[in-house]
């Protein structure tokens, strides 16, 4: 076990299944010489080589399209997506085309793409770099889609989906880019994909969380710890596949569920897990389920404007506390 950044847990990924198989490649902007806009890719190309750790033009719809096709021809590329706006760029081939592919041709291909993007909210990045749009993915059937909120699941994460025979997305945090933690050393370390986890066991309330809201999940139930509220934290790491089965037996110990989210709130990766709270859990809610979110407005660039725009710890906090309150005989 070693203790490592959050980019170095991707680093490491990428290294390890570059040096496992050499049908992995990397696509993208600045990925090759200068290692990567955030680093994550520093030291690939000098020890795999250009051909398989290339440069591209900054035309996310091209080099997408290029990967694509790619892993139709037997290749496992890792695209990078500088950041998760981005990808509304490259919607065409991603979700008309390499989402479509096998249904359309009767499993006769395969799409092992994994395109790698980093979601930029939390650090003044403003309304074109932050924005969180995994609901827009998760509705797109052929299509997974993972977000891992620590170090050792974005290694996992990653590594997973660049097995997968499946396209997938993988979301990464730039707030949580330099956070530390304990990452397996096992080069076969991976996260199953469409596995939740328990990161705290509670029986009062549910607290669910990905990717950027973890850290404020996991002190939001301390918090209510110190109010004599039992939370558990539920982080679904993946965000399609979800694992309904965990979030259900989840609801049924606790009664109680609150979702924590960066995204806005229609539409959204939380709004289906209140609706399966609401339809397949029913008969286990004691108080309606309740959604933490930002404003449906444009992130702001202003810092301050910033913090008040994501939702905070205290927030889940009040949240919780709302749904104990309002619990039903």
């Amino acid at each position: 076990m070693s203790t490592v950044k959050y980019w170095q847990a991707v680093n490491s990924a990428l290294h390890e299944e570059l040096e496992r198989d050499e049908n992995v490649h990397l696509f993208g902007e600045d990925v090759g010489a200068p290692g990567g806009p955030f680093a994550a890719t520093r030291g690939l190309r000098e020890r795999f080589g250009e051909w398989r750790v290339r440069d591209t033009p900054i035309s996310e719809s091209t080099f997408t399209g290029m990967a694509v096709g790619a892993a139709m021809a037997g290749l496992r590329p890792v695209a990078e997506v500088m950041y998760f706006d981005f990808i509304t760029l490259a919607m065409d081939q991603l979700v008309n085309q390499a989402a479509k592919m096998s249904y359309m041709s009767d499993g006769a291909f395969a799409v092992p793409l994994t395109i790698r993007t980093l979601c930029g909210g939390h650090r003044g990045s403003g309304p074109q770099h932050s924005q969180s749009l995994e609901g827009w993915l998760a509705a797109v059937p052929g299509l997974k889609v993972v977000w891992g909120g620590t170090p050792s699941d974005a290694k996992g994460l990653l590594k997973a989906a660049i097995r997968d025979d499946d396209p997938v997305v993988v979301i990464e945090s730039l707030s949580l880019w330099t956070r530390r933690g304990d990452v397996p050393d096992d080069a076969d370390h991976t996260v199953p994909i469409g596995a939740g986890l328990i990161r705290r066991p509670g029986t009062d309330v549910t607290l669910v969380c990905w990717g950027d809201t973890v850290p404020a999940a996991l002190d939001a139930a301390e918090a209510l710890a110190e109010r004599g509220v039992d939370a558990e934290v539920l982080d679904l790491r993946t965000l399609s596949p979800l694992d309904e089965a965990l979030i259900l037996r989840s609801l049924h110990k606790t009664g109680r569920i609150v979702v924590v989210q960066d995204a806005q709130g229609p539409c959204s990766v939380g709004s289906e897990v209140v609706r399966i709270a609401a339809t397949d859990g029913f008969a286990d809610l004691r108080a309606p389920a309740a959604q933490v979110r930002p404003p449906f407005a444009p992130v702001p660039f202003a810092p301050d404007l910033e913090r008040a725009y994501y939702p905070q710890a205290a927030d889940a906090v009040a949240a919780a506390l709302d749904t104990i309150e309002r619990t039903r005989a």
